[in-house]
Formats: C-alpha cells, structure tokens, sequence
C-alpha cells in the first residue's frame, strides 16, 4: 500500500549516485506528507467531533447544523443510515490512509502494513460504491456536474483499487506502490475539495463559485479535486524515475508548493468549515 519513502525506488537509479536534485525532491516529497498529515489529521478531528458524537448519539438530525447536500432526511431511514456509515467509514480510511505512508511501519512491522492496508482498500471501496448509491438512488447531489465529478472518483477508486490489490497478489511491489499511491490521491478527493474551496476563495474571493455549487470553479473541482492531485502525483513518479537533474529540482519546487498550499488551505478549512460547528 502507499508509502512515500518507498518511491525513492522510483527516484533513484540502481547504481546512481545520490544527487544533490534527488536529495531535495526527497526532501519536497516528505514536506507533502507532512502537510497531507496535518491537514487530514485536522479533518479526522472534524468527522469524530461532529458526525461521530452526534451519530452514535442517535441524533441524526445534528447533521443539518452544517450546510451539506441532504445529510439527514426525515422519514428516510435507509438513506440516514448510509450517509452516517459513509461518514464514519470516512474517518477509518483516512486514518489507514496516513498509516501506510509512514515507513517505519512497513519496514518494521509489515504484517500491520499488510491489514492496514486491507482496512484502507476496503473502505475506500465502500466508499466509492456507497458514494454512487448516495449519488444515483438517493440523490445527493446539487446538479449533474458535480454528480458526475463523484461517480469518476468513484471509478477512479474502483480501478486503482484493483491493480494495487493485482500487483500485490502478483509480487510486484514497485507497481503496487504506485498503484496504491494513486488510490491514496483519489480516496481523499472529498478533503482535497475542501481545501481546493480555501485556497480559491482566500487568493480570488470567491471567484466563480456558485451559491448552488453551479459556478465555474464548482463545476472544475467537481473532477479537479480528483484530476489535479493526481496529475501531480503522476509527474512526480516519472520525474522521480528517469528525470533530468533540473526536472528534478523543478518537481521538488511544486512539491514544495503544493505542501504550503495543503497546510494553508486545511489551516483555513478548520477555522471556517470545520472548527465553528464542533
């Protein structure tokens, strides 16, 4: 499953030396993750103080204190059940999810990298097709665009899900972690939109967001908070395994970007979406 470290599998050749360029996108990379920890370890905080305690409470209904897309309906039973599932599963995912990026557990205790890793393909799992039934059965959803930007993360989850689960069964690990690292960008696309929304909003006031999510920049993040991240990831794995020195540098740079980017916008996610509600 993901881990971070693992790719400097990707960045450096057999029998090269370690470059001064290699160092620093090493460097840059573990920055991400820690910026990706801080801000998803935020976002857990937020799940447990509000879904959770008002969840196992029985007070479904607390779920509409906070502005979302028909959280609790009264009369529907079924459909209060599964987005409070949804939620909670939310939550173990994304813990698993930070797990497998830290090296010391694979390297010293595989064995709980292994079911870890289980527990992070599952509920990703769950909740992809648990996002489609939200989406398609019960109609959680403020307009086809963003329905659609679901249902692909939803495949992209569903896919990448499955290599990363055939190249482990296969042994081939270099691919599996790939994979697996792939499946870690597009399980959080529901986070990655949260602080997408921080960083526009403070940079262009709220430029092209719609008041029913129906704007400009809405109907882009509804497949950028998959795509983008994504596509970052992508490039690192190819810089990191046949770049040029400069290319190197040059993705350590957006690495590093992207990491104050992460903290600013999950900074701002806790104090204006999450933090007034718990």
């Amino acid at each position: 499953m993901p881990d971070i470290a693992d790719a400097r599998a990707n960045i450096m050749q057999p029998g090269k030396q370690r470059t001064p360029a290699t160092a620093w996108l090493q460097r840059s990379a573990k920055l991400w993750f820690v910026a990706t920890a801080f801000g998803q370890l935020l976002f857990i905080l937020f799940i447990l103080a509000f879904y959770y305690r008002s969840t196992l409470a029985g007070n479904f209904a607390a779920w509409d204190s906070k502005p979302i897309i028909d959280g609790y309906i009264q009369g529907d039973r079924i459909g209060n059940l599964a987005f409070a599932g949804h939620v909670m599963v939310a939550a173990a995912m994304i813990t698993a999810g930070l797990l497998q990026l830290v090296p010391a557990i694979r390297a010293r205790h595989p064995a709980i990298h292994r079911w870890v890793g289980r527990m992070f393909m599952t509920s990703a799992l769950l909740l992809a097709f648990g996002g489609l039934w939200l989406v398609w059965v019960r109609g959680t959803y403020m307009n086809l665009i963003g329905a659609a930007g679901i249902s692909l993360n939803a495949a992209l989850i569903i896919w990448f899900a499955a290599k990363a689960w055939q190249s482990a069964r296969r042994r081939q690990f270099v691919a599996h972690r790939q994979w697996a690292l792939r499946l870690f960008i597009v399980a959080n696309a529901v986070w990655y939109m949260r602080i997408g929304y921080m960083i526009w909003g403070i940079s262009t006031g709220g430029a092209g967001i719609g008041e029913a999510m129906d704007g400009p920049f809405d109907y882009f993040l509804a497949f950028g908070n998959s795509l983008v991240p994504l596509a970052l990831m992508e490039l690192y794995l190819r810089v990191g395994k046949s770049g040029s020195g400069g290319a190197r540098l040059a993705m350590a740079v957006a690495l590093l970007v992207a990491a104050t980017a992460t903290a600013g916008g999950s900074a701002a996610a806790w104090f204006v979406m999450w933090y007034p509600y718990i």
